[in-house]
């Protein structure tokens, strides 16, 4: 488990993605109905424990890294897609959000076992 100082520098970097990603947000003057229908959407990704911890993790993980939405808001940036960029701020909020919370990465062992810590 996390303890001290790196525990609270993660969670503090999750306030700080997921205030970013906020803040832009709504400085473009983006749709709130979209934010509230889609700040759970990764959290879909549950449906993938029902086939097992092991596939419930790396579902899980695969929508709850950086990953994801760092790679969609920069193809929404370039490609000038308002819509992508949206999704992506969205994203990034809510896995900010949930490190803030100390919501982590799952391991297979267990769902309550994240690389923050046990929940």
């Amino acid at each position: 488990m996390l303890e001290g100082l790196p525990r609270t520098l993660l969670r503090l970097e999750g306030l700080a993605v997921g205030a970013a990603a906020l803040a832009v947000y709504f400085d473009r003057d983006y749709s709130l109905v979209l934010l509230l229908l889609l700040a759970l959407a990764p959290d879909l990704s549950f449906v993938g424990y029902v086939a097992g911890t092991r596939v419930g993790a790396a579902a899980y993980n695969a929508l709850h890294t950086y990953v994801g939405p760092v790679a969609l808001g920069t193809i929404g940036l370039l490609a000038d897609s308002n819509r992508s960029l949206q999704i992506a701020l969205i994203w990034l909020a809510h896995i900010g959000i949930d490190r803030l919370l100390g919501y982590g990465l799952k391991y297979p062992t267990a769902f309550k076992d994240t690389h923050l810590q046990r929940v």
